[in-house]
């Protein structure tokens, strides 16, 4: 029982911190928070990052297995995943970035209401009997759990990451009023390079009036680098899931809907890449791929799992 309401204090702090952060970010974003205090919604995912982490560990403890064996852990474990990239971002961003420009805590702006979502329903929108640390069903008593689940969601992270990147493409120029590019067009595609670390770029032309062309180009680059990076995560889940399946069932595809959707999933960011590496797609094209991909992850995590079907779901609905 002690346990138990150590959990629901760290659930209920986080969920506070979370909000706060995400306040915090907002107002941040619309200049709204003094240069003093910039420093505060950075600190406060860090914290929020490291409460999440200290109520996966307690879980881990208690079951005595990897935290990852229903969907309200799997959720809290995606909140991490996706807390942990924009702690990262916001450190690499802040090494990189040569001149204040729009992109400072953008990334915090989108995902921070977007883990305060996921922490919402994970907590209380989930029954009370799938939130309990129970004993693991054979089939997932296996060391391929940890890797295969780890790698399916460090995959859903950075995709889900850089989709919202490309929406926020996509919705930029509807709400800016010093548009000098067509929607979604990017003409000078050296105005924003890369250097040694894929998040490492400089900001060429400072005498810009205008900052808006820097941020449509900034938002396209992070968006294509940070799914270019989670599409190895997904194939490396995908090939250690049909692995496991063969040594659990003894097939490596058995067509289960999870895996039709893993390999939808798949197929759609192949696609991605494959259009903006061989045919130059870059800008509102290669957005709308993404934008399209990011429901198909929300099917592929949660749709199949909800409906109760195959042998990858959690049963919420059945």
């Amino acid at each position: 029982m002690q346990f138990v309401n150590i959990e629901i204090f760290l659930t209920n702090i986080n969920f506070l911190l979370l909000f706060l952060t995400t306040i915090f970010y907002l107002l941040h974003s619309a200049s709204f928070l003094s240069s003093k205090f910039s420093f505060v919604p950075n600190l406060s995912i860090l914290i929020s990052c490291m409460f999440q982490a200290i109520f996966l560990g307690l879980r881990w403890f208690l079951s005595g297995h990897f935290p990852l064996s229903n969907l309200y852990e799997s959720l809290l474990f995606l909140s991490l995943v996706l807390s942990g990239l924009l702690v990262f971002f916001n450190n690499q961003l802040q090494k990189s970035i040569k001149k204040e420009n729009l992109i400072d805590s953008l990334l915090g702006s989108l995902l921070t209401p977007f883990i305060l979502i996921i922490n919402t329903f994970a907590t209380f929108s989930l029954p009370s009997e799938l939130k309990l640390a129970t004993s693991l069903v054979p089939a997932l008593k296996s060391n391929w759990l940890m890797m295969h689940v780890t790698f399916m969601v460090l995959s859903y992270g950075a995709l889900l990451s850089g989709c919202l990147l490309a929406i926020a493409f996509l919705i930029v120029p509807l709400f800016s009023t010093t548009n000098n590019l067509e929607f979604g067009e990017i003409k000078n595609s050296n105005t924003v390079f890369f250097q040694k670390s894929p998040l490492s770029y400089d900001i060429q032309n400072e005498d810009k009036k205008d900052s808006y062309n820097d941020l449509i180009q900034i938002l396209d680059n992070l968006s294509y680098r940070i799914i270019g990076f989670g599409f190895p995560l997904l194939t490396i889940g995908i090939l250690s899931g049909a692995v496991w399946a063969n040594q659990t069932w003894g097939s490596y595809w058995s067509w289960d809907p999870k895996e039709t959707w893993a390999l939808i999933t798949w197929l759609v960011f192949a696609i991605y890449l494959h259009a903006r590496i061989s045919y130059g797609w870059i800008g509102k094209q290669s957005a709308l791929i993404a934008s399209f991909g990011f429901i198909i992850i929300w099917i592929c995590y949660l749709g199949v799992n909800l409906l109760g079907k195959g042998l990858h779901s959690y049963g919420f609905f059945n």
